[in-house]
């Protein structure tokens, strides 16, 4: 599983288009009550979340970020990415016409009033988090489903920090939200069985494979993923061999597509960094303590691709 998500990084453009193909023609979702969604962050997996709701579920989506330079920036992305896939048939344009248009921008958690659910794409931090479920809270319909994104945080926590526990759930999506198939549910202590089923759905809607998991500290995919990341930064700090033999071992000994120092870089290494502490804060297991290195790269800036250098330099 781990090897065909890796691969998926390298087939973005070919596997959106393919998911664009097949619900080209799909009339709009009709899951359970939900019938216009809210995503806060227009970051890479807020964008991410929106275009797949809009272009795939073909439901109204409110883009929702305080910074209106980045919903801006997002915006124009996505028209971007639109518009090369109907210069290469991907698309039609009418298609990528109405997925524009099913996209609203906003700079202000009001605008979220008359969601049926909110995905929440913030960053991976619990005070950040809980004070945005906190004011959905009296923003949002008493029957909204108030989803999180988060790939670690305890779901049941960020509940806490409203008066309707019931109502919020985890809704965990992988990087690049076009391409990866699966999405990580994950009800909290309080969760609804019937928010549990909606959100399933709503999942599924958007062409993704579901999983539930429990809500424990990094649920599945990142307590297998993080500790495996992070012995390879721990090999690396202690000298053991370089970046590139680790990650040349792991890709030609064991057949992954895409070493682990490599792959830290793609997700981001302050990700990676926030996903451990709280693995091994919320455990206490020593196995889980972040690598020295890991932190110093990211004290100094250097978070990987996105940044431009990470374990490897990205500047052109």
């Amino acid at each position: 599983m781990l090897r065909t998500a890796i691969r998926s990084h390298a087939n973005l453009s070919l596997q959106t288009a393919q998911i664009s193909k097949r619900f080209m023609s799909a009339p709009a979702a009709n899951i359970g009550h939900i019938k216009r969604v809210g995503v806060i962050g227009s970051g890479q997996m807020g964008l991410g979340i929106a275009y797949v709701a809009a272009n795939v579920s073909r439901l109204p989506v409110t883009l929702m970020d305080i910074s209106k330079e980045q919903t801006d920036k997002g915006l124009k992305f996505m028209d971007r990415l639109l518009e090369k896939d109907v210069a290469k048939e991907k698309i039609t344009a009418e298609h990528a016409k109405g997925t524009r248009e099913l996209v609203t921008a906003a700079n202000s958690l009001s605008a979220l009033s008359d969601v049926d659910i909110v995905i929440e794409a913030a960053s991976e931090n619990l005070n950040i988090k809980s004070a945005i479920f906190r004011d959905l809270d009296a923003i949002c319909k008493s029957d909204a489903i108030l989803a999180t994104n988060t790939s670690s945080i305890s779901i049941t926590k960020i509940a806490a920090a409203t008066k309707k526990a019931e109502q919020v759930i985890g809704m965990h999506f992988m990087n690049p939200v076009p391409v990866m198939k699966l999405v990580e549910v994950i009800p909290g202590l309080a969760t609804a069985d019937n928010v549990l089923q909606d959100t399933l759905a709503l999942a599924q809607a958007m062409g993704k494979t579901t999983t539930v998991a429990q809500d424990i500290p990094g649920f599945v995919a990142n307590r297998l993923l993080m500790p495996y990341i992070n012995e390879a930064v721990m090999l690396l700090e202690g000298g053991v061999a370089s970046a590139k033999d680790i990650d040349t071992t792991m890709k030609l000994g064991t057949n992954m597509p895409m070493g682990p120092l490599t792959l830290a870089d793609f997700i981001g290494l302050d990700t990676c960094l926030a996903i451990q502490k709280v693995l091994h804060e919320n455990t206490g297991d020593s196995k889980y303590r972040p690598s020295v290195l890991l932190q110093k790269y990211v004290d100094a800036g250097w978070y990987g691709k996105k940044s431009g250098r990470g374990f490897y330099s990205y500047n052109k």
